[in-house]
């Protein structure tokens, strides 16, 4: 996103010409009407990064249009960004600007905050990092009321900590997740929220279990957890499970066991074609779960092939995709033996061409009950 491309007087003529151009292949698979949710107009981003440019004493935070990688765009002001990012912004900036130790070869600097105020910065340079650059960062925790992150090749610093805490509402529910530096974070709070909203609202079989393929940190798992007797949530990897695993702890939820195990892994095991290590722990084991609904939000390349039949053995399948065009080649295979119940989009990327959808899916010929 460049500065050109905020134009919050657009915006719904923006978001409802992203629903035209995908709408016609969804109803052409029978899709009922869609649910739209729309995204604040501005402050609604709560990750960012930006490239260091310096020039002479100064050092300014730029972004590249495509094709363009000498004309660096200085960015002054960045409206898309969370009202702490904005707030932490040009503050961070003449911090690094006047400080030699912190500014010597910085490369980029990434930012994640959370819609409860926090603020995470991760400093990269191409150079080793030392005490005296951790001294420094801890001045610039204090003065901005951030945490702060030195990356190099093969180094990491902390000053404080790596991560940040985010408390989200869902269904009136006030929920806390752990968010690491350098794991996936949605990248829009609001729409997140309503993104966790949808998927409960159509949860089903809350007697039965629930299998959940790429998990992450656990965005999902912890507000569907309610909705079911018990939830079996993998994904590959490793930081991201150990926050998830210490999001169950901060929300007090007890139903939810993790496997770290890739798509792929899951449906071998599933198929009794491998047996894995990281399975034998598992409580209860893999065989006694009662799994009549899958929920998935792959990586944009969406499903492969074996994960897709694995999920339409699945009473109900719940999917959630950043990528509408890998989502609707999927479909093409799934509605052969399920048909869409529901379907949203949520406009998690404003002024852009992306869109993310959700949709239900029930095996056709199920009983259709929901909670």
């Amino acid at each position: 996103m460049l500065p050109n491309d905020f134009q919050p007087e657009r915006y719904e003529e923006l978001l409802n010409e992203k629903v035209a151009m995908v709408i016609p292949h969804f109803e052409a698979m029978d899709a009922p009407e869609p649910q739209i949710f729309p995204s604040p107009t501005h402050s609604f981003r709560m990750r960012a990064e930006f490239r260091v440019w310096h020039d002479g004493e100064d050092l300014n935070f730029v972004m590249f249009e495509s094709g363009r990688p000498r004309e660096p765009i200085k960015i002054t002001a960045f409206p898309f960004g969370s009202k702490k990012m904005q707030a932490v912004l040009e503050p961070l900036r003449a911090l690094l600007q006047g400080n030699a130790i912190l500014r010597t070869k910085l490369f980029q600097v990434e930012l994640l905050t959370t819609l409860s105020g926090e603020c995470l910065v991760t400093l990269i340079y191409h150079r080793q990092l030392d005490d005296a650059w951790v001294q420094e960062a801890t001045r610039v925790e204090k003065t901005l009321k951030i945490k702060v992150v030195g990356r190099s090749r093969g180094q990491k610093l902390v000053a404080s900590d790596d991560w940040v805490t985010e408390i989200l509402v869902v269904e009136g529910r006030s929920l806390t997740y752990k968010q690491p530096e350098q794991a996936f974070i949605q990248p829009n709070g609001v729409v997140n929220q309503e993104m966790l909203g949808w998927a409960c609202a159509h949860a089903q079989n809350s007697n039965k279990d629930l299998l959940e393929l790429y998990c992450g940190i656990g965005n999902f798992t912890i507000p569907l957890s309610k909705h079911y007797r018990r939830v079996l949530a993998t994904e590959v990897s490793k930081v991201a499970t150990r926050a998830a695993q210490e999001t169950l702890v901060l929300n007090e939820v007890d139903n939810v066991a993790f496997a770290r195990l890739a798509a792929e892994e899951v449906t071998q095991a599933m198929n009794g074609e491998r047996e894995f290590r990281r399975l034998k722990s598992l409580d209860p084991r893999l065989s006694d779960y009662d799994l009549a609904t899958v929920f998935v939000d792959p990586p944009r390349a969406g499903l492969d092939d074996g994960t897709a039949r694995l999920c339409q053995k699945f009473n109900q399948i719940l999917y959630v995709s950043c990528n509408p065009l890998t989502l609707i080649d999927n479909l093409k295979s799934l509605s052969v033996t399920h048909r869409i119940q529901a379907l949203a989009f949520f406009d998690q990327f404003p002024y852009t061409h992306h869109l993310e959808c959700g949709v239900s899916l029930i095996r056709r010929g199920a009983h259709e009950s929901t909670n």
